[in-house]
């Protein structure tokens, strides 16, 4: 089993208690963060009708609920949100929860889309679990129509961390696979969260990533004690 896969597979099991444990853990800081997401990205549209926006790692699609609830408050107009997700389990679970969405199973490579085709790409959470991260930005660049924007919602590595990122470390390492485990019965789950984080990108080195790839940058700004960072980017 590659490393892609196993991460699939350990998404499959936690995906019934995935919500729960997300709510719990994040202490519903994450609302805000994703709302913060969908109203600035609509601040960088030029107009108030969408015609797709592709959410990928979709997982149980939280994100995509929060595009339609946040379009719906700034009056835009949206035709399509789609989820893409590799596990079935999570999609399952999503399919559920939003019956009139549409939802497809297939990797951040290989996304089931045609060319120049999307306005908005968003990745909640999900670019850490990307093994081929470089060849996930090129094909959402791919997808993109010229001018569209992905946004990228992540806990990026803190290479100088303050005080206050000191805490969330501390928390990450010690409390949180705990709770998460204890929600989930899957411990090694939880423990994988920090380790990826330890392992992933600082802030910069996501934003030269995403200029290699053919997008200038817009916004970048990370929240709640440098937890969860916000990025925006523009395609070329």
């Amino acid at each position: 089993m590659t490393r892609q896969e196993k991460i699939v597979s350990m998404f499959n099991d936690i995906a019934p208690t995935y919500d729960r444990a997300n709510r719990v853990l994040s202490m519903g800081v994450d609302t805000f963060w994703r709302r913060k997401a969908c109203d600035l990205a609509f601040s960088y549209c030029p107009s108030k009708t969408i015609n797709s926006i592709v959410d990928v790692a979709c997982g149980t699609g939280d994100m995509m609920g929060y595009w339609k609830r946040r379009a719906d408050k700034a009056g835009l107009s949206v035709d399509r949100i789609v989820g893409i997700d590799p596990s079935e389990g999570m999609v399952s679970v999503g399919r559920e929860k939003f019956p009139d969405m549409s939802f497809h199973i297939a990797p951040a490579t290989q996304l089931p889309k045609e060319d120049s085709s999307a306005d908005i790409i968003s990745i909640s959470y999900g670019i850490r679990n990307v093994v081929e991260r470089q060849e996930g930005l090129h094909e959402f660049n791919r997808v993109l129509k010229t001018g569209g924007l992905v946004v990228i919602l992540e806990f990026m590595k803190n290479e100088n961390p303050s005080m206050l990122g000191k805490v969330r470390d501390w928390y990450m390492n010690n409390v949180l696979p705990r709770i998460g485990g204890l929600i989930s019965n899957n411990y090694e789950a939880y423990r994988y969260l920090p380790d990826s984080i330890e392992g992933f990108l600082t802030v910069g080195k996501m934003s030269r990533e995403l200029e290699e790839a053919g997008f200038e940058m817009l916004y970048s700004k990370s929240f709640s004690m440098d937890i969860s960072t916000l990025i925006i980017a523009r395609k070329k």
